[in-house]
């Protein structure tokens, strides 16, 4: 989603302080004081309309109500969730068994829900839902619909070609 965005003319606010690697050869698109919103350090936000910032979800709910978001919110199949997470704790060295599968699994569907329900609720944020499978499926399909989101004045084509299949790598069967 970030190098589309970023194919489409939409500076990411990045502080390249996390490297591309095994897991992300491309890079992160990360910036790391978005880690301490929940410190309620936000005065990085001053001055970052019309960038797009990567958020986890689990951060979404420290945002500050004060400004407006437009928030891309990413779903992916849960299987490929669970063998992305798996194969990133295996090379960082730490232990995949630590947490089944099931376990983990029941966590992310509980979390989504809640993350969904208090989105729904937000009235300075729009949502826009995009299946990270269909994306990579259909990409011009989705891309429009992204594109209609943020007011259609972005070049799809280059979107799409921002899409690296070989990056597309825990498929579901």
């Amino acid at each position: 989603m970030m190098m589309m965005l970023e194919a489409a003319g939409i500076q990411p606010l990045t502080d390249f302080q996390r490297s591309a690697d095994q897991d992300n050869p491309r890079g992160y698109f990360e910036f790391e004081r978005v880690k301490k919103l929940k410190d309620k350090d936000t005065d990085w936000l001053k001055g970052t309309e019309g960038k797009v910032v990567k958020v986890i979800s689990a951060l979404l709910p420290y945002l500050p109500a004060d400004y407006r978001y437009q928030v891309f919110f990413m779903r992916r199949a849960l299987p490929e969730i669970l063998a992305s997470q798996r194969k990133m704790l295996v090379h960082r060295g730490e232990d995949p068994e630590k947490i089944s599968d099931e376990e983990m699994g029941q966590y992310f569907e509980r979390h989504i829900a809640q993350i969904e329900a208090w989105l729904n609720q937000q009235p300075n944020i729009s949502c826009l839902y995009v299946d990270y499978n269909e994306l990579l499926s259909d990409p011009r399909a989705q891309i429009h619909q992204i594109n209609l989101f943020l007011g259609g004045k972005f070049d799809e084509e280059r979107m799409v070609a921002a899409i690296d299949p070989n990056l597309y790598r825990q498929r579901r069967n």
